[in-house]
């Protein structure tokens, strides 16, 4: 089985430091740049690591998810949540197009159902965004359809759409929830660790 290089599992320790520790950042006392820095660094780490990683096209397609998510990380706070969503949205259609390049031959019937239920149901939780909320749940059916670990890839792009949804609520019924905050990060950044090492490590096996 192929191993990871020390030189990039210094880079994928780095990046889940980077990332799990941004939530201490609302404690301290940060100027807006480092605040900001920090919040992208995580995601930013991990197309780093990905980058290290690729050796095909699909392999550059996860450089692409990644680097988006950074820059949509960075741009909620630097210029707002529309600028953010443009560049996740982006993100999400590098993310589509990886996985129908990669589609599960067979899938079952519980996963084709799942699938098609994440479609409509996104853009009923979301109806102020339908535009984003049809690319990010396109992108979570097409994950958990694609021949990638569903357990990693699927499930964090699943975990990617509850976190958005979080989102969206804080905007409306859970505007005054203490623990959203921290729920919707942790969820985002888990989903994101999940997809870049669960492709990266198909992609690594299928090689070998």
């Amino acid at each position: 089985m192929p191993r990871t290089r020390p030189d990039q599992t210094v880079i994928l320790l780095a990046a889940i430091l980077a990332g799990a520790s941004y939530l201490l950042a609302s404690a301290l006392p940060l100027s807006q740049v480092a605040s900001t820095t920090w919040k992208g660094a995580g995601v930013a780490l991990l197309a780093l690591y990905a980058s290290q990683r690729a050796r095909d096209i699909d392999g550059w397609l996860l450089v692409a998810v990644m680097a988006f998510g950074a820059l949509g990380d960075m741009l909620i706070e630097l210029r707002g949540l529309v600028a953010g969503a443009i560049a996740f949205l982006i993100g999400h259609l590098f993310a589509i197009a990886l996985y129908l390049r990669n589609r599960r031959p067979s899938p079952s019937l519980s996963q084709r159902l799942l699938a098609a239920v994440l479609v409509p149901a996104t853009g009923a939780m979301a109806p102020g965004v339908a535009l984003y909320a049809l690319g990010l749940s396109l992108m979570a059916a097409t994950a958990w359809l694609s021949r990638f670990p569903r357990y990693r890839v699927g499930l964090g792009a699943v975990l990617f759409v509850i976190s958005d949804l979080l989102i969206f609520a804080r905007a409306g019924p859970l505007s005054e929830a203490p623990w959203i905050g921290a729920a919707i990060w942790t969820l985002y950044f888990t989903g994101q660790v999940l997809v870049c090492l669960g492709v990266s490590g198909a992609m690594r096996q299928r090689r070998a």
